[in-house]
């Protein structure tokens, strides 16, 4: 490995609310530069929420995020020429960026409304705990489960 590691740049708030991970969130939802529009789609989402729900759109997110995050995962080892998923904890932002990921897929998924509305109905069922990306993770925790048989290996 040549020259030093790129030092870790810290992500910017959103500007409405101030928070890092809504932040990252609305850069992950960016597609081809256009921030603007993903900043809109993520504000409309939330008074969709407010209007919905009768509760606040960041505290729902909040709740999704923490409900969707994975504690469990798998990462595939080779050990004497055979592929063994072995289960592991996950760390950190890891936690966060594959909640992040599972919430944009599982509301890109949804078909027949506009993209705020998608994202407000999966930010709902996640905080509820239902959905498609709990049951992703929900997945991820039963492949791990099933495996633990290789958690010597780590």
């Amino acid at each position: 490995m040549r020259g030093k590691k790129a030092p870790k740049r810290k992500p910017k708030q959103d500007p409405k609310f101030n928070n890092i991970i809504l932040g990252k969130f609305i850069n992950l939802i960016m597609s081809r530069g256009k921030k603007t529009i993903a900043q809109s789609i993520v504000y409309n989402a939330f008074d969709y929420i407010e209007e919905k729900t009768k509760k606040p759109g960041l505290q729902t997110f909040e709740l999704a995020m923490k409900n969707v995050a994975p504690v469990i995962e798998v990462k595939s080892k080779r050990i004497g020429g055979a592929n063994y998923q072995i289960p592991v904890e996950v760390k950190g932002d890891r936690k966060f960026g594959l909640a992040m990921r599972w919430l944009i897929a599982a509301a890109t998924n949804r078909k027949g409304k506009p993209m705020f509305e998608k994202l407000a109905l999966e930010l709902i069922d996640a905080s509820n705990k239902q959905g498609e990306a709990i049951k992703k993770r929900e997945d991820v925790h039963r492949m791990a489960e099933a495996n633990r048989a290789f958690a010597h290996f780590a």
